[in-house]
């Protein structure tokens, strides 16, 4: 893979779409954030007038070539040499610089709190961006070069892919070339059948590739906003065959893809389908109990399982596994949050509700647009300036294949956020039951991303302190997001942190960290010797999948993966 392409999927790679407080965003978030700055604009002239006439003065600077400004190094938007060598192109990067000088010059002098300045900056940042002169043919040397070179067919095979994008993908730029990948022959290849289905989810058993297994099975609940096969992406990373090659007897949940009519499946549908899943495990396994693992939004859906099944005094629940999941979010955790407003939410449930679904694809422009340089102008520059097929990536084709989700749901997860309902004891009352995630006392797995900006591992950690569980394990990985999660052993930079420290983690995120150890290596072998240790003893493993009440049906990844959004 040439270095620009690896650069174009690491960057997008950290920005897969997730299922979070985001989906609540309103337009007039955004609105009232570019209000706040005209507001600011217009209530102090003098102060306007003076940031314009030090604008002014840099833009003489760079008219008569006097103007010291230089891009930072580490921008590779401008790593041609023709912007420092050609004196059109190099004013041209220089009114960039001064522009982006001159507003952050500006927003430092306003008066704001820091909610206010963080939206400011946030929104200032989008518009930077998106004026950048890299964006645009004429004022991209690296695209120009191109189109020289290749006598004129990159602008042709540009225009094209800018065609196929208008037409066939809802006129955003494709941030992935999808052509080589095909479901059950080179994604998703693990062997398993479909052994339960309902209308709102598949149950998948995979094949046991040992002859031993461990009695104890293992429930994976994906997101309700991606497809399940993130855990069997391809042979060398993917979690399903890690557990089945270590006696893991691996089940996996696949949610169907809600149309109109299914807006109404809430949190407490979807908890229980998961309850009925263990139902089917346990009687397909004879186990009394069913070790359990989730994602992102999957991983909130498993935390409201446990508290519902512990206020059930249903005791099923084995190991509780939560990857790159936050449980106490707050309002600065990402960049975006700070345009969240109380108003807003209320704007985006009522919308939603009376279009039944949020569709995958305006949800995934959403996301794209908030981080439009890693999601939307890298792949402007690529696919249409420069000519080329965006990359052909497995987990971006995953991230690409888009579901809907249900209006009811997304209510749920806004309530959840707003109430902060997990970090409550019997305070907020959500699936039948009062959110207690005290009176859970499984042990709790909890993974983390070094560089993850979608559920920010500090964010992660303070899942630590919520649940009544003595023994919770706190395991912080490099990369960020999905990233982090799909870091399979083989990788020779790949480390993980961990803490030998005896007893419960402490409330203090700083004091973990403190006493952490850098670890060589992937996670995934640590995770299996956890699990391991919590599966039971080992049986001899199953000759055939299902059972004569649940026998198998279509092969794995089952039939809903296949419905588009």
């Amino acid at each position: 893979m040439k270095k620009e392409t690896a650069s174009l999927v690491d960057e997008a790679a950290q920005s897969t779409t997730a299922l979070g407080p985001l989906v609540g965003l309103a337009r007039e978030d955004f609105v009232g954030a570019v209000a706040l700055l005209l507001r600011e604009t217009a209530g102090n002239p003098v102060r306007t007038m003076r940031h314009a006439q030090t604008l002014g003065k840099d833009m003489v600077q760079i008219l008569t070539g006097k103007s010291g400004l230089a891009p930072d190094p580490k921008d590779k938007r401008f790593k041609d040499p023709a912007w420092q060598y050609n004196p059109f192109l190099r004013a041209g990067a220089q009114y960039y610089l001064a522009v982006q000088k001159g507003m952050k010059n500006w927003l430092e002098e306003l008066e704001l709190d820091a909610i206010e300045r963080d939206r400011a900056n946030f929104i200032t940042q989008i518009i930077i961006d998106s004026i950048a002169p890299t964006n645009t043919l004429i004022g991209n040397p690296t695209a120009q070069k191109r189109l020289i070179d290749s006598g004129g067919l990159s602008l042709i095979k540009g225009l094209k892919n800018a065609y196929n994008d208008i037409v066939y993908n809802k006129g955003m730029v494709s941030q992935v070339d999808k052509r080589p990948f095909k479901l059950g022959e080179n994604v998703a290849t693990s062997k398993g059948h479909v052994v339960h289905r309902t209308p709102m989810m598949e149950l998948i058993q995979y094949a046991p590739t040992t002859d031993e297994v461990h009695e104890i099975p293992q429930l994976t609940i994906p997101p309700q906003i991606n497809k399940m096969y993130i855990n069997d992406l391809s042979p060398e990373k993917s979690i399903v065959k890690w557990q089945v090659d270590n006696g893991i007897q691996t089940f996996v949940i696949s949610w169907k893809n809600p149309s109109k009519d299914e807006g109404h499946w809430d949190m407490a549908d979807y908890v229980g389908a998961c309850r009925e899943a263990i139902d089917v495990i346990c009687k397909i396994t004879g186990a009394k109990k069913v070790n359990v693992s989730g994602g992102c939004s999957g991983g909130q859906t498993t935390a409201m399982l446990a508290s519902k099944m512990a206020a059930d005094g249903d005791d099923r629940l084995g190991t509780v596994t939560l990857m790159v999941c936050v449980l106490h979010p707050q309002q600065n955790d990402i960049e975006a949050g700070s345009l969240m407003t109380e108003n807003g939410l209320k704007l985006a449930k009522t919308r939603a509700a009376k279009k039944g679904i949020i569709k995958g694809a305006d949800l995934s422009r959403g996301f794209a647009w908030l981080r439009p340089n890693d999601l939307i102008w890298n792949y402007v520059i690529n696919n249409y300036l420069m000519g080329e097929d965006p990359p052909a990536f497995d987990v971006l084709f995953w991230n690409a294949d888009a579901t809907n989700l249900s209006a009811a749901l997304m209510g749920d997860f806004l309530t959840i956020f707003e109430t902060l309902a997990f970090t409550k004891q019997g305070e907020v009352e959500m699936v039948d039951h009062k959110i207690d995630l005290s009176k859970v006392t499984s042990d709790v797995f909890l993974l983390g991303g070094v560089t993850d900006h979608i559920t920010p591992w500090r964010a992660c950690y303070r899942s630590t302190q919520l649940f009544g569980s003595k023994d919770v394990t706190f395991v912080l990985s490099q990369s960020g997001h999905m990233q982090a999660i799909l870091n399979p052993p083989g990788n020779p930079k790949a480390k993980y942190y961990i803490s030998k420290a005896e007893g419960h983690p402490p409330a203090d995120v700083d004091t973990w960290l403190g006493g952490a150890e850098e670890m060589a290596g992937s996670w995934w072998p640590y995770w299996m010797a956890w699990i391991q240790q919590r599966s039971g003893n080992k049986v001899s493993a199953p000759k055939k999948l299902g059972s004569k009440a649940y026998p198998p049906m279509e092969a794995a990844p089952g039939l809903y993966v296949l419905e588009p959004a």
